[in-house]
């Protein structure tokens, strides 16, 4: 048997950020019997009882020291704008050896970062990207099943342990997940063109239909078609601006790439072709309804 498909079983996991995404893996960590002890650091009083309340942690805290001391894995569930300063705060206590990884939408510069100090406090950085977001936060918004065939990519480099590779690649598989192994740089080119532009584009689509300078008629007007289409524009702004910081060059291109189609469709529309513009929703048709067809079948490795 491949020991990449194996479980692993952990003694101690801290979830670094105990929102949707680390709020979920605790859930799966536990209902499938995978930790035996998995602790959540939160900034907020009050988060320590929404954890233990949706039975996501089997303690959480707010010191982050306490919260990683022992622990054989730590996933960072924060915006990625924080990873690099918590993990200096945690480095007396991290337990030499144990697997660091975390659920952050960008890879290069948290891999850059993150391994780089890890590294020389005898820990293992791995990055992890679960493609299992939502519009809810927050740990009450949490599910045992959200990792339930996503895809997760894992970013090792060329200097990444190949037994910590093997770890973190067991442990989303242990929660469901269809790994894909690709380089951070790779990961950054692909993410910004299917997560990091669509959701621009619905924080633009929402912010340009939904002015309040508008007629009042035409929020009325806006049914399941805007629904669907503006539904990620409701995620933590918090999360997306510290996103496309730190993506700005890739989506930089992507957005250029999408602007030059839009002006393309626009001369089509303004010629008045019909046949051109049968053509145009017939191939996004064909291969939207592929993609969905093949989007839950077996694993991409």
């Amino acid at each position: 048997m491949n020991p990449e498909t194996l479980a692993v079983h952990w003694k101690k996991v801290t979830l670094v950020g105990v929102g949707l995404l680390g709020g979920s893996l605790g859930l799966a960590l536990r209902k499938r019997g995978l930790a035996t002890e998995v602790v959540g650091y939160v900034r907020r009083a009050s988060s320590v009882a929404e954890c233990l309340k949706c039975q996501a942690v089997t303690s959480a805290t707010q010191d982050l020291r306490e919260a990683v001391e022992g622990a054989d894995l730590v996933v960072f569930c924060t915006p990625i704008a924080q990873m690099a300063s918590l993990a200096e705060q945690m480095l007396t206590s991290l337990k030499r050896g144990a697997l660091v990884t975390d659920v952050g939408s960008v890879k290069g510069s948290v891999v850059r970062k993150l391994s780089r100090t890890l590294s020389q406090h005898g820990a293992h950085f791995v990055g992890s990207h679960p493609m299992a977001g939502a519009e809810k936060t927050g740990v009450l918004a949490a599910r045992e099943d959200l990792f339930n065939n996503a895809v997760c990519v894992v970013t090792p480099t060329e200097s990444s342990r190949p037994e910590a590779v093997k770890k973190a690649t067991a442990l989303w598989r242990s929660v469901g997940c269809r790994v894909l192994k690709l380089s951070p740089k790779e990961h950054d080119v692909l993410v910004s063109r299917s997560s990091h532009l669509p959701h621009v584009l619905a924080a633009l689509l929402t912010n340009l239909v939904l002015n309040p300078s508008l007629r009042s008629e035409q929020q009325a007007l806006c049914a399941n078609g805007f629904r669907d289409t503006t539904r990620i524009a409701s995620g933590s702004p918090e999360m997306w601006r510290d996103i496309v910081m730190a993506n700005r060059g890739n989506l930089a291109a992507a957005l250029r790439h999408f602007v030059r189609e839009l002006e393309e469709f626009n001369r089509t529309m303004s010629k008045g072709d019909p046949e051109a513009l049968l053509k145009f929703f017939e191939s996004a048709k064909g291969r939207r309804d592929a993609w969905s067809a093949q989007s839950t079948g077996a694993s991409p490795e």
